[in-house]
């Protein structure tokens, strides 16, 4: 058991308006009812390149007390280079497992069924995208090298096949446009001409009763036609990718094309592991290798939009979601007057298999909270950012947040929460922090109010604060969120905002620490 009884010890902090108390966190009675559910978010099966089948990824999931598994199977992994502008028909491809090869609906059947076998466990179907790869270099000079392969999206959400057809990606045909390359494409058609040129010849030549060189015409004709059916099929569906694979100077117009497709359908979409780097090299013979590399693209945070959120927590070290850093600029950039939707943060556990060391369902999962234990309250809560993500730590702890409140005269937010003040005064911040072992553990704990942190915390677990915070600004929008890390592991939540008062009812008078002082032990 927890100890209950609170205690108040009262402290001067660097910043002289601020003021802290250690508490027990008494339940907020303004609060709605809400669920706390376990999210695996990024796990892979065997309908793409998992090493599990979803039947046995649900199982374990139960096992280890999940109650949310949302899936991220590669849409689509066919590759290929080809002889530019001929690189339709004069092309080599190479495929890996995926939901297009598999069968989308095939995939959402088996989603479905999944499912219903396992009621307690809410399964909700996703891919991973890649729009968009180029290719620079030649085989010739040994440094071709393939771009952005992995430079990924998340779409989860949607319930149709036709939606995932849909997807303008690279490798779905479905998803391809006419355009002047696919002229190029049907270039083979051309060798027909000679074909009914022999064909028209031989007849006549059958009808005089002249015979001579007529199976040389048929052997060359019948070649013809094999290697103009043989140059289509390569070519097919003669249609080509809205980008192509020989140009790289389209930055970010793929991926937002993506994002606008996907988001229009219904479903939500989140910039994947921005900040991880991939790179290998494959050889040849005498051909010489090829390199494929995708690099860190953290930027695409600032140069996409209305994309729902990003990867912010998994097993890579990350500068986006540092204090002051890229996150919080967007969040800036995002709040009113811009009118944007704030891009939200999720951990993502990438997860293939339990080959992969340190990997588990879950080592990194996603705590959203849902008014209801339903596929659509999921997602909806997705949708708002009431959610917080955890990492295990060095010791395979796990961090859970107790409580993260901002309240102001009686009005109370939680995460992913706007709280609206009616009159000026100051803000209380309350944040319980403890372990899922129940066990103290080392950790460090910072409120962050709009890529400043205010107050930073370093002790044993459980870490339970108060902040009255009474330089906040009146007549702007304001964001908190904690970042906690530590041996025990990281939690990082998305904000909770504030939003300005009325001009008519802001006042620039802070009081004194001392009143601020006296207000609380009186």
């Amino acid at each position: 058991m927890r100890n209950t009884c609170c205690w108040i010890v009262t402290t001067m902090c660097a910043a002289p308006m601020f003021l802290t108390v250690s508490f027990a966190g008494a339940p907020d009675l303004n609060a709605q009812p809400q669920l706390s559910l376990r999210a695996a978010i990024h796990v892979h099966s065997t309908m793409s390149t998992g090493t599990s089948s979803l039947e046995s990824l649900a199982r374990r999931a139960e096992q280890q007390q999940l109650d949310v598994l949302i899936l991220s199977e590669n849409f689509t992994l066919r590759y290929d280079y080809g002889l530019h502008p001929f690189d339709g028909f004069l092309a080599y491809r190479v495929t890996f497992p995926s939901v297009i090869d598999f069968g989308i609906q095939r995939f959402l059947d088996e989603v479905r069924a999944v499912q219903q076998r396992h009621p307690g466990l809410i399964i909700i179907p996703g891919v991973e995208v890649a729009p968009h790869y180029y290719w620079t270099g030649s085989l010739l000079h040994g440094d071709l090298t393939m771009h952005n392969a992995q430079r990924n999206l998340l779409v989860i959400g949607l319930q149709l096949a036709d939606d995932y057809k849909s997807l303008p990606a690279r490798g779905n045909s479905a998803s391809f446009v006419w355009n002047w390359h696919s002229l190029a494409n049907g270039l083979p058609l051309l060798l027909l001409i000679p074909v009914v040129a022999l064909v028209k010849t031989q007849w006549r030549k059958n009808r005089t009763g002249s015979m001579p060189g007529s199976r040389f015409r048929s052997v060359l004709a019948a070649t013809l036609v094999i290697i103009c059916s043989g140059l289509l099929i390569n070519a097919w569906p003669i249609r080509m990718p809205a980008y192509g694979s020989h140009q790289g100077g389209h930055g970010f117009k793929p991926y937002q094309a993506l994002i606008d497709n996907a988001i229009e359908r219904g479903a939500l979409v989140f910039w994947s592991m921005t900040e991880a780097r991939d790179f290998s090299q494959h050889s040849f013979g005498p051909l010489g290798k090829v390199t494929i590399k995708t690099e860190p693209h953290p930027e695409a945070l600032i140069l996409t939009q209305h994309y729902t959120g990003f990867g912010g927590l998994y097993q890579e070290a990350r500068q986006v979601i540092v204090p002051g850093g890229l996150w919080d600029q967007v969040l800036a950039l995002s709040l009113p007057p811009h009118q944007k939707r704030p891009p939200i943060l999720i951990g993502e556990v990438a997860f293939h298999g339990t080959t992969d060391a340190g990997k588990d369902l879950d080592r990194v999962y996603t705590v959203i909270h849902s008014s209801e234990r339903t596929a659509q309250g999921v997602l909806a809560a997705l949708k708002d950012g009431r959610t917080y993500a955890v990492a295990r730590g060095d010791q395979g702890v796990l961090l859970h947040l107790e409580n993260f409140q901002v309240s102001s005269q009686g009005n109370v937010a939680g995460v992913g929460d706007t709280l609206n003040r009616t009159r000026s005064g100051d803000l209380l911040i309350r944040v319980g922090v403890s372990t899922v072992d129940d066990k103290p553990h080392q950790a460090r704990l910072r409120v962050i109010r709009s890529g400043e942190i205010i107050k930073e915390v370093e002790g044993k677990t459980p870490l339970r604060i108060e902040l009255v915070d009474s330089e906040t600004k009146q007549g702007a929008w304001q964001q908190y969120r904690l970042e906690v890390m530590g041996a025990s592991g990281e939690l990082l939540t998305n904000p909770i905002y504030v939003a300005p008062l009325p001009r008519s009812s802001q006042n620039t008078i802070q009081r004194p620490l001392h009143t601020i002082e006296k207000a609380i032990r009186t």
